[in-house]
């Protein structure tokens, strides 16, 4: 992190290790694309009870393998799509490269994926679903989703002090 005075602000500048080198502005009336796949996921996901409280709980309770067969297709696909796209050099619609950036591990990523699993678990709430199951009437769910806006929150505000 690296820090620059500018107009007597003091503006912190994060490299972000997976940079967005986007061009080509969108406009509001073409990130509408994003809406209809969004809702259509979300449809998706409640129809295959992806975002049932029970069915999280039946897979952290080792109970059924409905979760795990979503998870582990889930895996698969991204898998063969990664290397489709680095194998034929896929670009965007608008034309652009597509770059998968090596990543590195450490072992932050174990403390984080432990502490996202345990609440994962508690809630029975991903946070891919969230809004799924506030769509579908879960009200209960905002607790969580408050809940993931302050982890984050405390994330970005302690990241200098986490092992990474």
């Amino acid at each position: 992190m690296t820090k620059n005075n500018i107009d007597n602000t003091l503006i912190e500048e994060f490299v972000c290790e997976a940079p967005n080198n986007q061009v080509k502005k969108e406009s509001f009336a073409s990130n509408i694309k994003y809406l209809i796949v969004g809702t259509i996921f979300g449809i998706v996901f409640v129809k295959a009870e992806i975002v049932s409280w029970f069915r999280i709980q039946e897979m952290f309770r080792l109970q059924s393998f409905h979760m795990y067969g979503v998870i582990g297709t889930a895996v698969v696909v991204g898998l063969i799509s990664v290397q489709i796209i680095k194998r034929f050099k896929v670009k965007t619609f608008s034309g652009e490269t597509v770059s998968i950036q090596d990543k590195t591990f450490n072992k932050g990523q174990i403390y984080g994926g432990l502490i996202f699993g345990l609440g994962w678990a508690i809630t029975g709430a991903c946070p891919g679903p969230l809004f799924a199951q506030i769509g579908s009437g879960f009200l209960a769910i905002t607790v969580t989703f408050a809940s993931a806006v302050a982890g984050t929150w405390l994330y970005g505000a302690f990241k200098n002090k986490l092992p990474h």
